[in-house]
This record gives C-alpha cells, sequence and structure tokens, in this order.
C-alpha cells in the first residue's frame, strides 16, 4: 500500500529537552498509538546533526482523512498534549504527497 498524504513536522524542544522529546515521538509506534495503525505507513523519527534539541518527523498515511479520524482519537490527543511542557515553540508542518521511498526502522 501506498501513502497518499503525508507530511513533515520540525519540532523545537525548550533546551536540553530533546531527548524526551525523542521518547514522546517514540512511543507513537507503540501498540495502540497513532502510528501502530494500518493507516499510517511512514512514521521516522529524526534529529538535526547540529542541535540535539530540533527534531524531524516524517509520517505519511493511506489518506489525509485517515490521518486525521486517528489524530481525532484519545491516544492520539493524549500524545499531543504532552508535547506543550517539551516544546519552546510552534511546530512548522509541510505536507506532503509520498511518491517513492523506503522505511524499515523500529
Amino acid at each position: 500500500m501506498n501513502p497518499h498524504y503525508g507530511f513533515q513536522a520540525t519540532m523545537t524542544a525548550k533546551p536540553g529537552l530533546g531527548d524526551r522529546l525523542v521518547e514522546l515521538l517514540r512511543t507513537g509506534l507503540d501498540a495502540g498509538n497513532p502510528a501502530s495503525t494500518e493507516y499510517c505507513l511512514v512514521y521516522l523519527v529524526s534529529r538535526s546533526a547540529v542541535d540535539p534539541d530540533v527534531i524531524h518527523i516524517t509520517e505519511g498515511w493511506t489518506s489525509e482523512e485517515d490521518h486525521h479520524r486517528v489524530f481525532a482519537g484519545e491516544a492520539a490527543q493524549a500524545m499531543v498534549s504532552r508535547f506543550a511542557d517539551l516544546l519552546a515553540g510552534e511546530s512548522v508542518y509541510t505536507d506532503q504527497v509520498p511518491v517513492a521511498g523506503k522505511a524499515e526502522l523500529r
């Protein structure tokens, strides 16, 4: 199955909290969380090579509708609410339509 909707987000953690933000984002892959659903086909957490508090997340979903539906759920909302204490400001999002690639990280 190919993703038909995706985005990349850049999040900046408060100074020294990059590791905690990465840990939180990694829980997205846990059973019952958004990235563990069959609708999430790409979930890649990366960090800046020069600033450990700058985190990038790339997601690919079966559709924009599936993404919005999953993120309206209780598990996703609980996860998102935990970002507030870690972030230094607003995240920057760029919508994407994935066309090719490979992801096998766990």
